[in-house]
């Protein structure tokens, strides 16, 4: 079998990758929906990739791997990596969780993710609100994550918050950082404590912190909520489109604290998780499938991760449908350092209209049962999709 085209569509707001192959079997992987500037990025790599075997995934793959880098630039390695295992599953006729090692668990937890919305306020009340909320959704989700601190509006909703200049972040990814206020904390505290009295010890709390952090504020905060069991703060020092891992700094904060600290979406490539995991620099790690070099890549940091003792919660928030389906393949192979991933779901809402083979519903009590269809076991269905291309993009599906 043979990769005779590399195609790109974005399709709604996230961009679709496509592999076509000369035995008439395609392989879709799907970047995040916050990037659909790297179309021009995926469609880069085409000529590197005519000719290549797709089943051999990691032959493949040392053609272009060299060429990715920190979010959002890993994402388009990341998801051609999805696609060839798409390819590959389908050809053997096996689901990729087989291909990968066989999965070792048939359900696999989530957390609420992309099920996240904007707030009223960020205010004690608001998280205690939106708490309860999350709570009531029909998944049944056992753990939520939510955002605070640098990661959020309270940054610049909340007066004074911290001595900086708040509004910075004009453009995704550009970061506010500065020592918080005394207010400031307090405030972030009494927000966490609202939404423990409402999710008790029924679900488990995340947040989402940052990146923005000093490292007193860091461990200050993560002392004050040590009484609240979290699962894990995140992304209090780098995160998001920071493009470096500063794991020393990190080590500081964890061994300051029971708090389990969490890193890593932003990563591309094992190399770079090599600092946090052999300098035990964080408890959880967290790297995203559509941006670290793809569900292999990430199977084998879960797999050095569980060597050190260290835990794994993968990113994923924004990867739609094909990115869920890849998550589920992947993450029913992990060892048992595996907690749960965080949960894409379809946006437009008539995404769901247009993949076929997704499970319904697709969450039943913050699980996913693990399905066993060949590939990544979702497809775009050509014809119904069809609708939702630009004329830029008519000839995606040919």
């Amino acid at each position: 079998m043979k990769i005779t085209d590399l195609k790109c569509a974005v399709i709604g707001k996230n961009p679709i990758v496509r592999i076509v192959t000369d035995q008439g079997l395609s392989g879709y992987g799907e970047v995040e929906s916050y990037k659909p500037y790297l179309k021009p990025h995926i469609l880069h790599f085409r000529d590197a990739l005519i000719g290549a075997d797709p089943t051999l995934v990691e032959q493949t793959m040392m053609r272009i791997r060299q060429r990715g880098a920190f979010k959002p630039w890993g994402a388009a390695v990341s998801a051609i990596e999805m696609a060839l295992w798409d390819v590959a599953g389908k050809a053997a006729g096996l689901p990729v969780h087989k291909l990968l090692g066989g999965k070792v668990r048939d359900h696999v937890r989530v957390y609420n993710g992309s099920l996240r919305v904007p707030m009223a306020g960020y205010d004690p009340e608001h998280y205690a609100a939106d708490a309860q909320r999350q709570m009531a959704l029909p998944e049944g989700f056992t753990m939520i994550k939510q955002a605070v601190g640098f990661h959020s509006p309270m940054k610049r909703e909340v007066p004074d918050f911290f001595y900086g200049t708040p509004g910075q972040s004009v453009f995704h990814g550009s970061l506010d950082s500065g020592l918080m206020t005394e207010r400031g904390m307090k405030h972030i505290v009494a927000c966490v404590a609202a939404m423990k009295e409402v999710l008790g010890d029924k679900v488990a709390l995340a947040l989402d912190c940052g990146p923005g952090w000093t490292v007193p504020d860091a461990i200050r905060f993560a002392r004050a909520v040590e009484e609240y069991n979290l699962l894990w703060l995140e992304d209090l020092i780098t995160g998001d489109y920071v493009p470096y891992v500063n794991a020393d700094v990190y080590r500081e904060v964890t061994r300051a604290t029971s708090t389990p600290i969490h890193t890593g979406e932003q990563i591309y490539l094992r190399q770079n998780f090599k600092a946090l995991i052999e300098g035990h620099a964080v408890n959880v790690v967290g790297p995203d499938p559509c941006d670290v070099g793809g569900i292999a890549e990430l199977k084998w940091i879960a797999e050095y991760a569980n060597l050190h003792g260290i835990l794994m919660a993968p990113h994923g928030t924004g990867n739609g449908l094909l990115g869920l389906a890849a998550l589920v393949q992947v993450s029913a192979t992990l060892p048992n350092n595996f907690i749960a991933f965080e949960y894409p779901s379809g946006n437009p809402a008539w995404w769901y209209d247009i993949v076929d083979g997704l499970p319904n519903p697709i969450v039943r009590n913050g699980l996913i049962e693990v399905w066993d269809r060949p590939g990544m076991g979702v497809d775009i269905n050509p014809e119904r999709a069809r609708q939702y291309l630009t004329d830029e993009d008519r000839a995606f599906f040919d």
